[in-house]
């Protein structure tokens, strides 16, 4: 098997997530890595499981980073950083992908807000 691009290892795990189908209820899932908070959810945040799939419209998945200490709920808008990735797996892999480059290519800034449970 080729491998065309160079695999990175993820520092945030899939393993952490909520599993795909968990997002069709309509809970956000929120986490943190060393000073950098995040959060997943589908876009629009609402319960559709008991929903056809064909009647449940289009979905995104918002993936959303901002720094420590605040909450989601408390943090001012102009902090958080949001990118949106398709309501697919690929979707999913992607938004996860994303974070983790997040924190790879801002590593300082992150580090700079890390907190105190991170030791």
């Amino acid at each position: 098997m080729e491998v065309d691009e160079e695999v990175k290892p993820r520092l945030i795990k899939k393993e952490v997530f909520f599993n795909f189908n968990h997002y069709n209820y309509g809970e956000a899932f929120f986490g943190s890595y060393k000073g950098m908070r995040y959060r997943l959810a589908r876009n629009p945040l609402k319960n559709v499981i008991f929903i056809p799939v064909a009647d449940r419209g289009e979905a995104t998945f918002d993936a959303s980073i901002w720094p420590e200490p605040r909450s989601y709920a408390e943090t001012p808008a102009e902090a958080i950083e949001t990118r949106s990735f398709p309501f697919t797996e690929e979707g999913f892999e992607e938004a996860i992908d994303w974070f983790n480059e997040q924190y790879v290519t801002r590593k300082d800034y992150w580090c700079e807000r890390r907190s105190i449970l991170d030791t």
